[in-house]
């Protein structure tokens, strides 16, 4: 995990959002999610730098849409979010539980 994987983490696991339980890096198809929690279908991804190139844009894109065919919902965040702004981070996620 990147050191802003491991702040989130920090926040969401042990059941610490209304008693819903979230799994790191979960296999979901032929992808690995950061965070999944299957209660409220819901798949969060923290994205460092590579994911801002046109190749990273491209594949996250279509990673989305396998989970949105899938039935999840997928909540991005930057690292720096993270780092900079981790309680409105915690904040979307409450609302999207």
């Amino acid at each position: 995990m990147t050191d802003a994987e491991r702040l989130l983490w920090s926040r969401v696991r042990r059941k610490q959002l209304k008693n819903h339980q979230f799994y790191r890096q979960k296999l979901i198809g032929d992808y690995i999610v950061d965070f999944y929690c299957p209660k409220a279908h819901l798949v969060i991804e923290v994205d460092g730098g590579q994911h801002y190139s046109s190749e990273g844009k491209q594949k996250d894109k279509l990673r989305d849409e396998y989970m949105t065919q899938a039935g999840l919902n997928v909540l991005r965040f930057s690292d720096r979010e993270v780092f900079e702004n981790l309680d409105e981070v915690v904040e979307a996620i409450w609302r999207h539980l």
